[in-house]
């Protein structure tokens, strides 16, 4: 959830709970109102009934069936009520409710003594004969023998049972009364102008927050390149941003944004003209050293051939072999450093074409035969689908990247061993397998493989008694990223090594 639904979702919600805590308020206040409105009644009724008939227990004793009726012409006047007359021990001596009340029934006695007391009450809530288990408004009065003095012992009470409506009826009443037409629209236009307010609210908020995403993942998504040009000054980039001007949060947030992204384009443009001097630096001096290097092998060959037929000029010859040897692999290096620096160029460019993928995996074999004869290795071109593989790529890059895989198995396996080099469907996507059964690579050194200058425990190749250089896979890793591919690599050591390269190929 975004920032901005959340601001808004908690102020709607506010809002909605800030309503219904209205309505449970007015609800809460009319129960009261209507508990404290109605015992205020019956107290002034049982008032005026209690000083007309004093003697209202002699009257009950005299004549109790009479008695019944005379209680019931009191209530007429107060609908919804009911009286009972009650002994020192709450026992119902007499009723106005036409429902049997059990023998001997008896009505708890503290709030009848709570509302026949003196002291001023809100209002009292008591048992209900009629109602087992619930409680509602009452109000009593104390009865004497005779005219009631001061001093006399209390001989009952007069109950008095209000219920006009129960107390769930009340709060749907109430309810109805809030949420009848005017209350129903302060309801909702409390919860409609919470809604806009909210609306608005967030909006203004977060809007510069939302402006200020957007330009930074403008700036993720295209690089620091972009719109950087102008950018020569903090100020001048800080303004780039959006509510940069302002005083708040989220100006100083864009200001200092912007300065950080000025920063970050002008050492990002200081690296890339570094790195581009770097690499120009190695491709220059690569090419000013493979002329040495060439003239320097050849003098050492022919040497080499001078003194073949002269035994006296065999330490010599040790010593030479051991100069050929390493002027070999420092022109093999050279060579690769200087492949790999273009290469490693953000503007490079593929130089493509469609190819059967086939095609050049059976020149690459062909142009290790007479290596690999020697040797005493096979290197086999396969086919499994016997279909021609097409694939946009550039023909001589892919040919070195393969070649350079074919002459590291060539480096690490053994005479007998073999080769093998396949191409094959696999959906949307070329699969180009070098297999070798050489002498297979650690399971610690397979992630750093493709590492530039990354040499292994095992990078002396038994073959040739050479080490790797670090530099002939990396070569092949880049190689493999320009086309939008990628290479994966399966070994077991005594048993070989499964390199394979996967291509986007032709639809």
């Amino acid at each position: 959830m975004t920032v901005r639904a959340k601001i808004a979702l908690t102020i709607f919600l506010t809002g909605l709970l800030t309503a219904i805590g209205v309505v449970a308020t007015v609800l809460m206040a009319f129960q009261r109102f209507d508990h404290e409105s109605t015992y205020y009644r019956a107290d002034a009724f049982l008032k005026r009934v209690v000083m007309q008939h004093p003697d209202l227990m002699t009257m009950q004793q005299r004549f109790p069936e009479e008695f019944v009726n005379f209680l019931g012409g009191l209530v007429l006047y107060e609908p919804g009520t009911q009286l009972y007359l009650l002994d020192t021990e709450g026992k119902v001596l007499a009723t106005t409710t036409a429902q049997a009340l059990p023998a001997n029934y008896r009505v708890a006695l503290g709030p009848v003594r709570e509302a026949a007391s003196d002291q001023p009450m809100p209002y009292v809530m008591g048992d209900d004969p009629e109602q087992a288990g619930s409680r509602t408004v009452v109000a009593a009065k104390p009865l004497q023998r005779a005219v009631i003095l001061p001093g006399q012992p209390v001989a009952g009470y007069l109950y008095l049972v209000c219920r006009p409506r129960t107390l769930d009826e009340n709060r749907l009443a109430a309810l109805r009364s809030s949420l009848d037409r005017p209350g129903m629209l302060l309801i909702l236009g409390v919860v409609l102008l919470t809604t806009c307010f909210s609306v608005w609210m967030t909006a203004t908020v977060t809007r510069p927050l939302a402006r200020l995403t957007a330009a930074v993942s403008a700036v993720t998504r295209d690089g620091l390149e972009a719109n950087s040009s102008g950018a020569t000054a903090p100020s001048q980039a800080a303004t780039a941003l959006p509510d940069a001007h302002t005083r708040d949060e989220f100006g100083l947030l864009a200001r200092g944004i912007g300065t950080m992204l000025t920063t970050l384009r002008t050492q990002w443009a200081t690296l890339r003209r570094l790195d581009h001097f770097r690499r120009e630096g190695v491709s220059n001096l690569s090419h000013d050293l493979r002329s040495p290097l060439t003239a320097t092998t050849a003098c050492l060959e022919t040497l080499d051939m001078r003194w073949a037929n002269q035994p006296e000029r065999a330490p010599d010859r040790e010593l030479l072999a051991v100069a050929l040897r390493n002027t070999r692999n420092a022109a093999r290096l050279v060579q690769s450093l200087g492949d790999l620096a273009p290469l490693a160029e953000p503007e490079f460019k593929l130089r493509s074409g469609v190819l059967d993928l086939t095609e050049l995996m059976d020149d690459v074999a062909m142009r290790f035969a007479e290596r690999a004869q020697r040797q005493g290795v096979s290197v086999v071109s396969a086919n499994p689908d016997n279909c021609a593989v097409l694939a946009p790529v550039d023909i001589e890059l892919l040919e070195r990247a393969v070649a350079n895989l074919v002459d590291n198995a060539l480096k690490f396996c053994a005479p007998g061993g073999t080769i093998t080099l396949s191409v094959a469907c696999e959906g949307s996507m070329a699969a180009l397998c070098v297999r070798d059964t050489g002498a297979g690579i650690a399971a610690a050194d397979i992630p750093h493989l493709f590492d530039r200058f990354y040499q292994s425990r095992q990078s002396v190749a038994p073959a040739t008694g050479e080490g790797g250089k670090g530099l002939g896979l990396a070569i092949v890793k880049r190689i493999v990223e320009l086309h939008g591919g990628s290479i994966h690599v399966e070994s077991v050591l005594g048993q070989g090594t499964d390199v394979t390269l996967m291509l986007p190929a032709s639809g």
